[in-house]
C-alpha cells in the first residue's frame, strides 16, 4: 500500500503546488490618461480599467490596479513576473517583448498643435519639418523615430508633453484620437494636423506569464466585446468606437 499512498501524496503536492502558482495575485500598471485609466479619489477608474477590472472578477483571480508615470510602469511589466500593463500599443517593436490580451481598443493616433500656431502639414512627410513632443517609453516616440522625424522632444509624461504643447514649447505632439476629442469637448484650444498611427491596444503581461492564466483573460475580454459591454462602457465615459 506504500507506493500508491505515495503516488497519492506525490500528486496531492503537485496539486497544491499548482494551485498556489496560479492564485498568486496579478499586478497591474496603468498610467493617469482620462478617460481610459485615472483617479477617482483612492480608486483606479475609467473605460480601460473598467473592463481590466470585469475580465478579472469573471476569472476569479485577484489582482491590484497601480497609477504610476508609463516609464515605471512600462518597465515594471517588462522585468517583474505577473505584472501587466494597460493600455499598452501592441507594434512591431513591442510584440515579442510581451504576452497580449486585446483589443481594450483600436485606437487612432494623431498628431495635435496649439490652436492659432502657424503649423501647417496634411501629411506625416509634411509633418517632419517641425519639433514633436512625445513621453519616455511611449510606443508614439518609436512611431515618429521609424517615420524619420528628426526632431524628437521625449518627456517625463503624457501631462508634460501636452503642457509643452499648449505653451509653444513643442510644435506638435500624437495624441489617443479618443483623447483628442475629450480634450476638445472640455474646450482646450487643440486642432488635429494628420493621422500618425492606427492599431490594436490592449494588456501587455511579462513574458514569463502563465499562458492558461492568458487564456482566460483573453476569452473573457472575447466576451464582454461579443455581448456588447466593451461598447457600453465606452459610452459610459462618452466615447464612441467605430464600426
Amino acid at each position: 500500500m506504500r507506493k500508491p499512498l505515495l503516488m497519492i501524496a506525490t500528486g496531492l503536492f503537485s496539486l497544491t503546488l499548482f494551485s498556489s502558482a496560479h492564485a498568486e495575485t496579478i499586478h497591474f500598471t496603468t498610467e493617469e490618461y482620462p478617460p481610459f485609466n485615472y483617479r477617482e479619489g483612492k480608486t483606479v477608474v475609467g473605460a480601460t480599467t473598467e473592463q481590466v477590472r470585469k475580465v478579472m472578477t469573471d476569472i476569479g483571480v485577484d489582482y491590484t490596479i497601480d497609477i504610476m508615470p508609463w516609464a515605471r510602469a512600462y518597465n515594471q511589466a517588462l522585468m517583474e513576473p505577473m505584472t501587466c500593463v494597460f493600455v499598452a500599443a501592441h507594434n512591431e517593436e513591442r510584440d515579442k517583448l510581451f504576452k497580449w490580451v486585446q483589443p481594450l481598443l483600436i485606437d487612432r493616433n494623431v498628431l495635435i498643435k496649439h490652436s492659432g500656431s502657424s503649423v501647417s502639414a496634411g501629411n506625416i512627410t509634411e509633418a517632419r519639418k517641425y519639433l514633436v513632443g512625445t513621453w519616455r517609453e511611449d510606443y508614439t516616440e518609436a512611431i515618429l523615430r521609424r517615420n524619420n522625424f528628426p526632431r524628437i522632444d521625449v518627456g517625463s509624461d503624457f501631462k508634460a508633453a501636452l503642457k509643452k504643447l499648449m505653451s509653444d514649447r513643442i510644435d506638435l505632439m500624437p495624441i489617443s484620437e479618443f483623447y483628442f476629442d475629450k480634450l476638445k469637448k472640455e474646450g482646450n484650444a487643440v486642432e488635429k494636423v494628420t493621422l500618425l498611427s492606427q492599431q490594436p491596444m490592449g494588456i501587455a503581461c511579462h513574458k514569463d506569464f502563465p499562458g492558461d492564466l492568458l487564456n482566460k483573460m483573453q476569452l473573457a475580454l472575447n466576451a464582454l466585446i461579443a455581448d456588447g459591454t466593451q461598447k457600453q462602457i465606452f459610452l459610459k465615459y462618452g466615447l464612441h468606437l467605430g464600426d
